[in-house]
């Protein structure tokens, strides 16, 4: 089998394609010849050591593919069958040994590539909008960049919930992106104070809640655009950590709160993790959501889907293909 590994950590070219025996699956697992993996900005972080791993470390948290061998006590799956999967070491690669219970069966009506781009970003617009803050009608959200795989999922399931987006963008084609998943308003963040421009746009009012997936670049202004008891909602830090900050400024500026949301605290069971996949399925086979992929790489070519999505190369969702 093939998959992508580092030895230690630093750039994109750490990463390296090395040839591994193939596994047999033991008790409770399947073995899945990959047929898409998807590319995420914790496998950066991951890469960079931000989240330190044991090396050498095997890449990738999540995929799809068709199961070819099960292990003793495996029931739920057979041979031939389609699943998906989220929070697997090696998933960049063209097999692998997947837990049966972290297995999702991937229904006829659903593509392997969009089930895997709903695996991670998905389900995190998923537990963002439903369970974070839970978007009530009329209610308006502020979300960062609304042209990436998170932003896109997430103002389509703000909008389902009845709620206004506020979305901002670094470029016009990514505010035409924004545009088409139904943003209310669109903010070029590159050239505009989007603090400013949201306060004008919404007279002063402030959104409800802001989904920020940026981090440090944005977290001063996201504080500042919120209206009385609104919630900042950091869930990633593309731009850098953010920096200390005096907590009296909540209570001076409307008793704002702010949260740092661990995806592991709102998948605590298979039965939540697969409600919210369920959800997910369901709404893309309605035709109420739509999932983009960005881009698709070779396995080989790991390295260049990391050093676009650090550089702001790509919209939604990035896939590498075996």
């Amino acid at each position: 089998m093939r998959r992508i590994e580092f030895d230690r950590t630093g750039g994109p070219d750490v990463l390296t394609l090395v040839e591994r025996d193939t596994p047999a699956p033991g008790p409770g697992e399947l073995l899945v010849r990959i047929t898409a993996a998807g590319v995420n900005y914790f496998d950066v972080n991951q890469r960079e050591g931000a989240f330190p791993v044991e090396l050498p470390h095997a890449v990738g948290g999540e995929g799809t593919g068709t199961v070819t061998a099960v292990g003793e006590g495996v029931h739920q799956h057979a041979p031939g069958d389609r699943v998906a999967w989220l929070g697997l070491s090696g998933s960049y690669a063209d097999q692998a040994i997947v837990p049966a219970a972290s297995a999702v069966a991937v229904p006829d009506a659903i593509t392997g590539e969009t089930a895997v781009a709903i695996m991670l970003q998905g389900v995190t617009a998923h537990y963002l909008a439903t369970s974070t803050w839970p978007v009530r009608p009329g209610q308006t959200a502020l979300v960062h960049a609304a042209a990436g795989g998170v932003g896109q999922l997430l103002t389509q399931i703000v909008k389902l919930r009845g709620g206004r987006v506020v979305a901002t963008v670094s470029t016009e084609e990514k505010a035409a992106i924004a545009r088409a998943n139904g943003a209310d308003h669109v903010i070029d963040y590159s050239t505009t104070d989007f603090a400013d421009a949201t306060l004008e746009l919404l007279g002063g009012r402030g959104v409800d809640v802001v989904y920020d997936g940026v981090g440090r670049s944005t977290f001063a202004g996201g504080l500042r655009v919120l209206r009385t008891r609104g919630m900042l909602v950091v869930y990633g830090l593309s731009s850098g950590p953010v920096p200390p900050f005096d907590l009296h400024e909540l209570n001076a500026n409307g008793s704002l709160s702010v949260t740092g949301p661990n995806p592991g605290d709102y998948l605590r069971s298979p039965e939540e993790f697969g409600g919210r996949v369920k959800d997910l399925f369901t709404w893309v086979g309605a035709g109420d959501l739509t999932v983009n992929i960005g881009a698709r790489y070779p396995l080989a070519e790991a390295a260049r889907a990391h050093d676009d999505l650090e550089n702001r190369r790509t919209t939604g969702k990035l896939l590498l293909i075996p």
